[in-house]
């Protein structure tokens, strides 16, 4: 599997953020209210962001040889596929919570200085998110074999490549 790259997020997120700004834009312009902005989502993506980051982490140490007992193939391989979903689940929230951000700019301000404050966390959480995803998915990634790279060495997690029988 090949692991997500940072411009793909960056570019999700800023997608996300337009065109969820536009929507939403026009959704209050006729008179729409927005969703509430709990602050429980923060906090609900800054422990899975933390989550990823642990898992990510135990699988480093056990690539490394650091843990005491063995790591599990596929436990790991959960791991890698964890990750990738955080990159870019995390990176769809923060734009699409930065969209939110940017509606309640425009609007005139009151009331809705909590609203702004709370929609910039969250979306800084749903980055923070992404960020955790990445940083598991680099910590994933299996040492080159002895024999030399592997051809598309970017790959997690990724079995050496399968000799003929003839070599």
């Amino acid at each position: 599997m090949r692991p997500a790259r940072v411009s793909s997020a960056v570019l999700v997120t800023l997608a996300t953020g337009a065109l969820s700004w536009f929507l939403l834009d026009l959704w209050t312009r006729g008179g729409g209210r927005l969703l509430p902005l709990p602050w429980f989502t923060a906090v609900a993506l800054a422990v899975v962001a933390v989550v990823v980051a642990v898992l990510g982490w135990e699988v480093r140490r056990g690539v490394r040889g650091e843990r005491r007992s063995p790591l599990d193939p596929l436990a790991a391989a959960r791991v890698v596929v964890l990750a990738k979903a955080a990159v870019y689940g995390g990176a769809v929230l923060a734009g699409w919570y930065a969209g939110q951000g940017l509606v309640l700019l425009s609007s005139p301000a009151g009331a809705r200085s909590g609203r702004l404050l709370a929609a910039g966390v969250t979306a800084l959480a749903a980055g923070l998110l992404a960020v955790a995803g990445l940083l598991a998915q680099r910590w994933c990634r299996l040492p080159p074999d002895d024999e030399g790279e592997r051809p598309g060495g970017d790959d997690l997690l990724a079995p050496p490549p399968q000799r003929s029988p003839h070599e």
